[in-house]
């Protein structure tokens, strides 16, 4: 049987198409392995093993990981930063996006303001937040100066309220021009549709707004825990290897057994990290995806 020459075309230009596309990823999936997968595999290997010999000791490094109670100390903190600073970077960059969504005119000079923290350097976010939150800081002086008493923020629990502070003033502009692009994606020709239906504002951003929202939901989600992470070099440079232990993060850990050369601990805790990141995101997924199903 003799194939049309339409499908026949149709079907050489489809897999002309997926061999430019491969050509297209194949440098980056290059470089991701060397320097990615490659290395995580070897941790992999590593995280079962003794360093010097190289002997197979299987769990026992993760065991030692969990005994450890730097880790634990870490690994709360960490579990606390994430319950605390992800809700709220979300719910207050939406907010922003919607109220920012409905003002036109200086749409694009407010975004630019939003995003000016996320060009400025670490070390001058330091330098910054130290003249701020220093003992004899500037708000300390101004907490005297009305009436109240001075505190030591980044060597008291008050250093979690900080840190928490850092992340979210330098990731919420990142966050509202992720939600402005949902929002723009959504045709107003359905709030429109809805406006006659009689549906108020709140309706609208319960059943459309949201609805719609769900895939960018999942990508905020997932940036934004990553980002989590590099939150590190803020708390690193501003209270070095052992600073106040509410602010005591993994990445402390595993930069202090990096510095101790406990290659082992470091890899089993490296994977265990891995693990539940890799958990998390797929729920997130499997929950995003599981509303927008419902809701259609």
């Amino acid at each position: 049987m003799k194939i049309p020459i339409e499908k026949y075309i149709r079907t050489k230009r489809a897999r002309k198409e997926t061999l430019l596309g491969i050509g297209f990823l194949l440098p980056s999936l290059i470089g991701v392995s060397i320097f990615v997968l490659i290395p995580f595999m070897d941790a992999i290997r590593r995280s079962f093993s003794e360093t010097m010999t190289r002997k197979f000791v299987g769990f026992e490094n993760y065991r030692v990981v969990f005994a450890n109670e730097a880790f634990q100390l870490a690994a709360k903190n960490t579990g606390k930063f994430l319950l605390v600073c992800i809700p709220l970077l979300l719910v207050l960059s939406l907010t922003f996006s919607v109220l920012l969504y409905s003002v036109k005119r200086l749409q694009n000079v407010i975004k630019t303001t939003f995003l000016i923290p996320m060009v400025i350097p670490a070390a001058s976010i330091v330098l910054l937040w130290k003249v701020f939150f220093d003992e004899y800081g500037l708000l300390n002086k101004i907490m005297i100066a009305c009436g109240g008493t001075g505190t030591d923020w980044m060597n008291s629990n008050k250093a979690f309220l900080v840190l928490v502070f850092t992340y979210i003033w330098k990731n919420i502009g990142y966050d509202i021009i992720l939600w402005l692009a949902g929002l723009n994606g959504i045709s107003e020709s359905i709030y429109e549709a809805a406006s006659v239906d009689g549906a108020g504002s709140l309706q609208k951003f319960i059943y459309i707004t949201i609805p719609n929202l769900m895939s960018t939901l999942f990508i905020v989600t997932v940036l934004s825990l990553i980002n989590s992470f590099k939150v590190f070099r803020e708390a690193y440079l501003i209270a070095g290897d052992y600073p106040h232990e509410s602010i005591y993060m993994l990445q402390h850990v595993f930069n202090n057994w990096f510095t101790n050369l406990d290659i082992q601990k470091m890899c089993a805790g490296a994977v265990l990290v891995a693990i539940v990141l890799l958990g998390v995101i797929v729920l997130i997924q499997k929950l995003t995806r599981s509303d927008k199903e419902e809701i259609v």
